[in-house]
């Protein structure tokens, strides 16, 4: 999630208890995601919805750790 400076610790802080009531625009890091490190090996261009998905399922996990932390 830290592409433009948010971290899911930071972001988590805008969640309520169960989770609700924040806004996260990952719009760059979902839609290029099979160019970024993590998945570049893993999905090539033509997969790219597939690379989204994968993006959006890890970035869910990791703001809902960070949720959870609080």
């Amino acid at each position: 999630m830290e592409h433009n400076g948010g971290k899911a610790e930071d972001i988590a802080l805008g969640f309520d208890e169960n989770g609700l009531g924040g806004i996260v625009n990952a719009t760059r890091s979902l839609m290029c995601a099979y160019k970024s490190d993590l998945w570049k090996d893993k999905f090539s261009e033509r997969e790219y919805a597939s690379a989204t998905r994968a993006e959006a399922l890890r970035m869910k996990n990791e703001l809902n750790i960070a949720i959870n932390k609080r």
